[in-house]
């Protein structure tokens, strides 16, 4: 595996899935709280209103506090000339490689929040699927974009 000879990407990409963890939170949590509402009307046990509060603590805690620390950590990426080699996961590991000969067109993606802490995701597509390396600084994005194109031997966009 590439756990000592890939690059990891951004610290900041922790920042980045915290906020993202933190969101989906809210969303759940505003489920649960509808839901001991509605369990409140009917007077079910105090208990079960607290085990609906902790089961969304738990969730807190490990989709803003512990899992993008582990993302981060265990992303790890090597682009070479003959291939692009992808690590990921947080509970298994799954490695991609990527012969270059395979890529058909490579973008660079920020959204919102990649914006925000000065970060840009890599898509490279092949015919069977896209892959994603996240949360690199933006300038490493656009030259790993470029240089990855340039190995592919992919048409620019204003080659058209």
């Amino acid at each position: 595996m590439l756990r000592n000879s890939g690059k990891p990407i951004s610290e900041k990409a922790i920042t980045v899935w915290r906020w993202t963890g933190a969101l989906g939170t809210l969303v759940s949590g505003a489920v649960i709280g509808g839901m001991a509402w509605v369990l409140a009307r009917f007077h079910v046990p105090k208990w079960c209103l607290g085990m609906l509060a902790g089961i969304w603590l738990i969730e807190v805690v490990l989709w803003v506090g512990w899992v993008p620390v582990l993302r981060q950590r265990r992303w790890r990426y090597a682009i070479r000339e003959e291939e692009i080699d992808i690590q990921r996961g947080v509970w298994s590991t799954k490695r991609t490689l990527i012969p270059m000969t395979r890529v058909q067109y490579v973008d660079v993606r920020q959204g919102p929040l990649l914006k925000r802490y000065g970060l840009a995701s890599i898509a490279v597509f092949t015919a069977a699927a896209a892959h994603e390396i996240p949360a690199l600084p933006m300038e490493e994005a656009e030259r790993l974009c470029c240089l990855i194109a340039e190995w592919a031997k992919v048409a620019d966009d204003n080659d058209a």
